[in-house]
């Protein structure tokens, strides 16, 4: 599966950093979950490791909070690298509202 790395830098500690983005997938989870297959999350300290499965493409990847730099690798199907760059914006632009980058 092809790879997409993402660095979004911030101000805040990593306790609140983690704090924000559990909160945001919590939600996520309770408006998407229904469309969601094999939904796997998981906290260790200031990583989330996650994998999903919806409309037949499979998704995994991890998210680490370092002091200044939130860190997203995540493996995409080949299908979805057509909207590599639309996906990577997007990303972006939801986590950096979210901790205020």
């Amino acid at each position: 599966m092809p790879k997409l790395t993402i660095d979004v830098p911030h101000s805040l500690t990593p306790d609140e950093a983690v704090q924000r983005l559990k909160q945001k997938f919590a939600e996520a989870k309770a408006e998407y979950g229904s469309r969601v297959n094999n939904l796997r999350d998981e906290w260790t300290d200031h990583t989330f490791d996650f994998s999903a499965e919806a409309v037949g493409m499979k998704v995994s990847g991890r998210i680490a909070v370092e002091p200044r730099n939130l860190r997203l690798e995540m493996s995409l199907p080949l299908a979805a690298m057509l909207f590599k760059r639309t996906i990577e914006d997007r990303i972006r632009q939801e986590v950096a509202g979210l901790l205020g980058s």
